[in-house]
């Protein structure tokens, strides 16, 4: 029995933009804040965070750096071995292994958070900064190094493949404000203000499955599953701080007329939020079950990176 889909509906881009005016927070945090809603995450926040950790287990929310090219993965990590311990720098006998990593601050195979010079929409960044701050030299306002002090509060994750029984979401398929509320009612967790969404679809759960995929638009991909855009009014008046989904949290393709990724510019342009893209949240989900609750501390340090538009990273759950 073929299952079912949850396609979006469908909001036309005049919607779009009332949206946006909705949910900007220009000016919030004064005209040169590059910010955003990490303001929400104050050290009382990050103190009340560190006091849920009660077994001290620790789990990665990264996706292992892929090396391999593939349909989702077109510009691959390059990591070569520099120095190797056949090659002792003593005679005594010491050596050092040593290696070369470089690869893409994004993409759908590598974990990473975007800054918010990352998105422009109608020539502005957030702020109202106009997209020509950021050059071929990066740029001082709105650059990774805005977080260069970590991503440290309290994480709640809402499994929706969970909370529909599946093993994952099918690409295309969206998930709505109230089903976020109702798989809230159903965790017996509650989002507020300086707390960090973590959103699972299954996507990492169906590309170990399946294999990889290319999930941009048909013809030439499937697509992916995410979030409709009704959900970003109820980010903005919960005043979440930070988003960290599997995928990049688009639905694919868009429900919005003309608007392939309408996501990023709602959050990271209007509301200056801190996005993620493209975690593993297998272990996590697994780790939750088996400690009966759906929050825990989230610890994630950013590459202080200058002038760059997002960074590779490693967000830990705390428990």
């Amino acid at each position: 029995m073929t299952r079912k889909l949850t396609p979006p509906a469908p909001v036309s881009l005049a919607e779009f933009d009332a949206i946006f005016e909705k949910v900007k927070n220009w000016g919030r945090w004064g005209a040169d804040d590059d910010r955003g809603t990490m303001n929400y995450l104050t050290p009382e926040k990050v103190a009340a965070a560190a006091r849920l950790v009660k077994s001290g287990r620790t789990v990665s929310m990264a996706i292992p750096i892929n090396k391999a090219a593939g349909p989702d993965n077109p510009s691959p990590a390059v990591h070569l071995m520099s120095r190797m311990h056949d090659l002792p720098v003593s005679p005594t006998g010491l050596s050092f292994g040593m290696c070369y990593l470089a690869m893409a601050s994004h993409g759908d195979c590598h974990t990473h958070v975007d800054a918010l010079n990352h998105v422009g929409y109608r020539g502005q960044l957030y702020n109202g900064k106009p997209v020509s701050t950021l050059t071929s030299q990066g740029s001082d306002w709105g650059a990774i190094t805005a977080y260069s002090n970590g991503i440290v509060g309290r994480g709640v994750l809402l499994d929706a493949a969970r909370h529909r029984g599946v093993d994952w979401l099918e690409p295309g398929e969206a998930v709505t404000r109230a089903e976020l509320e109702a798989i809230e009612a159903a965790q017996g967790v509650r989002l507020g203000e300086g707390d960090i969404l973590v959103f699972r679809t299954g996507h990492h759960a169906r590309r170990l499955a399946l294999g990889p995929w290319n999930n941009e638009y048909a013809p030439a991909g499937e697509g992916k599953a995410g979030l409709h855009v009704d959900t970003v009014p109820w980010m903005h008046e919960r005043r979440i701080a930070a988003f960290l989904p599997d995928g990049d949290g688009e639905t694919v393709p868009s429900n919005v007329e003309g608007m392939p990724y309408p996501l990023h510019p709602l959050q990271i342009v209007a509301m200056g939020m801190c996005v993620s893209d493209s975690l593993n949240l297998e272990d996590v989900a697994r780790a939750c079950e088996e400690e009966g609750r759906w929050e825990f501390m989230v610890a994630g340090l950013p590459l202080r990176l200058p002038g760059a538009t997002g960074t590779p990273w490693n967000p830990i759950a705390i428990f």
